[in-house]
């Protein structure tokens, strides 16, 4: 698998702090080996069609699609419990 960014995640990214981004390139580590890594907790979107959100953290989360061998990361943001 491989990995595509859009404009609209690279921006959301890029106003997170240095460690949240440290903490998603690990996550997204887990998501090339393995989609159903346990910390990942990835999971269907409700509401978007083809749309998956998995955890950075306990208050991040990110959301992307997938099509043939290809994670296309959509954004990146706070979470609220």
């Amino acid at each position: 698998m491989r990995v595509e960014y859009a404009p609209h995640f690279q921006r959301g990214f890029l106003k997170l702090p240095a460690g949240i981004q440290n903490k998603f390139e690990k996550q997204i580590t887990h998501l090339l080996r393995d989609v159903r890594y346990p910390s990942l907790r990835a999971k269907k979107y409700h509401g978007a069609d083809g749309v998956w959100q998995a955890r950075v953290d306990d208050h991040h989360r990110f959301y992307f699609q997938v099509s043939d061998d290809c994670y296309t990361l959509l954004r990146i943001e706070g979470h609220k419990d």
